[in-house]
């Protein structure tokens, strides 16, 4: 049976690597306005930042989520 959370299986890595490759940092930072995408951005800052900061991980994972349809198919 197939879990219906669209999240089931998916690393933050994941997340934030596909969320970077989509809408880059800039666009990110303006979506989801926290100082990990602001200033001096990078994927690893991100993660530790995430990883710490459960109201900021919910808010990429709702964008995730949103995002997914756009994503191209690989």
């Amino acid at each position: 049976m197939q879990s219906k959370d669209p999240l089931h299986g998916i690393t933050l890595k994941t997340i934030v690597e596909k969320l970077v490759d989509y809408y880059g940092f800039d666009t990110l930072s303006e979506l989801i306005p926290i100082k990990c995408f602001t200033s001096n951005p990078s994927v690893k800052s991100s993660l530790t930042f995430l990883r710490k900061t459960d109201w900021a991980r919910k808010k990429v994972e709702e964008l995730y989520i949103k995002s997914i349809p756009k994503f191209p198919i690989n």
